[in-house]
């Protein structure tokens, strides 16, 4: 909307009186908010509501090994931002009158759609990265790391809405009492804009560096969907804020604009985690078997970092042979300090302390799947480990005890 806008009318105006001023005004078809837009409301506020019931069940089920080979806590973030993101398109798209509360564009329109839009974009390419590090430059994706970029998306993020609160409402974005409306500048519209594709288009490089990830993990087609759902997302909202400039006085434009936003917010999440959480219902067994075998297939040892501590602090536990222990506290994550790559033969021998094993050498094209033969971390005869054993966080491997049992 142009700049000039808050000038053209002083005085409040009734509903119906508003209606045909701004038709006159824009040359658009206006309708004030009205039981369509609550109903928009309370259908994506549903997608959002299954989506989270989603990420409850994928929490709840954590131990289960296809899912927790994703980033959850990272995908949860993303969640959150979408939800956000969707609070503030309610303002900005006008879906409820902008009084009181309401009327702090600035608030609603920066600090919400504007930001959100933009975490959401930074956290989704910094998981893309997070795979680039880990698959192509074989390197471990940290807490550290993860710290680092959060930060990074955080400070990046901040600056620039920062900025556009201390700038002049008439050159970002400001109210408008008298049509109960926010104006965001099309100068505004095409620096945000900008950002976006910039970020995303380097976003393409990513993708095709990662075009070669390992097939047990699905990543690369999750990665490419995700990113043609984002690339469709940002071509729409490109057309609807520059060629469409009112659109948020037109009931349709506004409500199709919400639904877009929330449904690829969402698909983003389901495409993240929604299949392993699938299988893991309706195919729970079958498939982690298959997965599993895959995974060694693939040798995994050569790319992910396993670690047996919740924590990451350690690649040590205390295994005994004949017992499973259901997985329990092992986990797979890119915050392990060293790869487990094998020479597991076919004789179970026990190994020294430059003796790690490999699981492409152990897995025989004729033999069953033996668990055995997996990372520590992706095996289900996992005991928790025993933190008064001296040795348990030395670095190296130990001599076997005379026990027989294996410490790792």
């Amino acid at each position: 909307m142009a700049a000039g806008v808050s000038h053209a009318v002083q005085a409040r105006i009734d509903p119906d009186t508003r209606e045909h001023l701004i038709s006159s005004m824009f040359g658009v078809d206006a309708s004030n908010p009205d039981h369509d837009d609550i109903i928009t409301l309370g259908v994506c506020a549903a997608f959002l509501g299954v989506t989270a019931v989603l990420l409850v069940y994928a929490w709840c089920n954590y131990n289960y090994r296809p899912i927790r080979a994703k980033n959850l806590t990272w995908t949860t973030l993303i969640y959150c931002s979408v939800v956000l993101w969707f609070v503030g398109n309610i303002c900005t798209n006008n879906h409820v009158r902008l009084v009181g509360v309401w009327s702090n564009c600035k608030l609603w329109v920066l600090w919400f759609r504007v930001l959100f839009t933009f975490v959401f974009a930074t956290m989704t390419i910094v998981r893309f990265y997070a795979l680039d590090r880990v698959f192509n430059q074989k390197k471990p994706f940290t807490r550290r790391s993860s710290l680092i970029a959060g930060g990074v998306v955080i400070v990046f993020n901040v600056v620039f809405c920062l900025i556009n609160q201390l700038i002049s409402d008439n050159v970002t974005v400001g109210y408008v009492p008298s049509l109960e409306a926010c104006n965001i500048t099309m100068t505004f519209r095409i620096v945000a804009l900008t950002l976006q594709w910039v970020m995303w288009t380097g976003c393409g490089f990513l993708m095709f560096r990662l075009r070669n990830i390992q097939s047990s993990f699905n990543e690369f087609r999750e990665s490419i969907l995700i990113f043609i759902v984002i690339i469709a997302l940002l071509t729409e909202t490109t057309v609807t804020n520059l060629h469409y400039e009112y659109y948020i006085f037109e009931k349709k434009r506004r409500t199709e604009k919400t639904y877009v936003d929330v449904i690829a917010g969402v698909l983003v999440i389901w495409l993240f985690i929604g299949y392993p959480v699938f299988q893991s219902i309706f195919n729970r067994k079958a498939y982690e078997q298959q997965w599993l075998e895959m995974l060694a297939k693939d040798g995994p040892g050569n790319t992910y970092n396993v670690s047996s501590n919740p924590q990451g602090t350690t690649a040590y536990a205390k295994m005994d042979d004949n017992i499973d222990s259901g997985f329990n506290n092992s986990q797979l994550n890119y915050e392990g300090h060293g790869m487990m790559d094998s020479a597991y033969m076919n004789n179970h021998r026990p190994f020294g302390d430059s003796d790690p094993f490999n699981i492409e050498s152990g897995m025989s094209a004729h033999a069953p799947f033996n668990d055995n033969l997996l990372p520590m971390a992706l095996r289900n005869n996992i005991h928790k480990p025993v933190l008064n054993t001296p040795t348990m966080f030395s670095s190296g491997y130990m001599d076997p005890p005379s026990d027989g049992r294996h410490v790792l």
